[in-house]
């Protein structure tokens, strides 16, 4: 057996977490996937996954060793891509993460379209707006809204975005309009509980400088678009991303305030690992996305 053979099988294993799905993916029995992996165990001198009545775990050494060999198969992979041409060229098993509603809304609905163009594609989506580790869990694609930090990842913008308040015009009647962040004490802010992350308030910007600014209100949860249903009801104020809400401002059923202090870039951006060789499959997608999403209308409904 192969060192490629070995590596890809050991990777698809710890990925799927039973040697019955890495099987379907490969196309073989688990009985050989089975033998691989004790090949290359033996090979190595180390033990690589604990096996159980109640499944597979990966040992520390097994952790480790996964990072390794899902960088090397990206890397084979980009390698491979580079030297190729043409349609040929966007292949394999694209693996996309994206927050939850953004990715119901804006990237699931372009997949079918995107596969038809490269039918050797396949594509698989976690939406969530938790932050994966895209290295650790496996992913070759996040599309995030708002600042990247980790200097291991490129960040390519697909579409300004920025984060602002809003609420319906009927409640700013009933409410009155905040005039500067710190009168949100004043207001009924629908935010996301601990479970949603934000732990730190709604971002904004004086002078130059980014703070923070606490926030309450009666109704909370780590759920996006259910915040943004609620906001739209007028239960409350909310802070959300442009991309979100341009179709309620042009049709005049949400307003945004403190917009001068709202933060000036929170951008749509396609994020992937640092690597020697993009795959073609992640240039040809975010390409693709980017190209949708900059269509005139498209953020106002034209568009979905």
């Amino acid at each position: 057996m192969d060192r490629y053979t070995a590596i890809r099988s050991f990777v698809l294993v710890a990925e799927h977490g039973s040697f019955a799905a890495a099987a379907l993916v490969e196309g073989v029995t688990p009985v050989i996937m089975g033998r691989r992996l004790t090949s290359l165990e033996r090979r190595l001198g180390v033990q690589l996954l604990h096996r159980s009545t109640r499944g597979l775990t990966l040992t520390e050494l097994g952790e480790r060793f996964l990072e390794n060999c899902q960088q090397l198969l990206h890397d084979f992979e980009a390698a491979e891509d580079s030297i190729s041409s043409g349609r040929s060229t966007v292949r394999g098993h694209l693996v996309v993460s994206g927050p939850a509603a953004f990715g119901r809304r804006h990237i699931a609905p372009h997949a079918a379209a995107f596969r038809a163009r490269y039918p050797d594609l396949r594509l698989s989506f976690n939406f969530t707006d938790s932050v994966v580790d895209l290295v650790r869990e496996g992913y070759d694609l996040a599309i995030r809204v708002g600042e990247v930090r980790d200097p291991n990842y490129v960040a390519l913008r697909l579409y300004p975005n920025q984060r602002v308040v809003c609420g319906t015009p009927a409640y700013f009647s009933k409410h009155g309009i905040p005039a500067r962040p710190e009168d949100l004490s004043q207001h009924n802010c629908l935010a996301f509980n601990l479970q949603g992350g934000q732990q730190r308030g709604w971002t904004f910007v004086r002078s130059g400088r980014p703070f923070a600014v606490r926030v309450d209100g009666d109704l909370a949860c780590n759920d996006g678009e259910l915040l943004y249903d609620w906001v739209k009801q007028g239960l409350g104020i909310g802070w959300r991303s442009t991309w979100e809400i341009q179709a309620e401002l042009k049709q005049g059923s949400l307003m945004t305030v403190l917009d001068d202090f709202a933060l000036p870039e929170y951008d749509i951006q396609a994020v992937y690992p640092q690597q020697r060789y993009l795959p073609a499959k992640v240039r040809h997608f975010i390409d693709y996305l980017r190209a949708i999403y900059n269509r005139p209308g498209y953020w106002e409904g034209a568009g979905d």
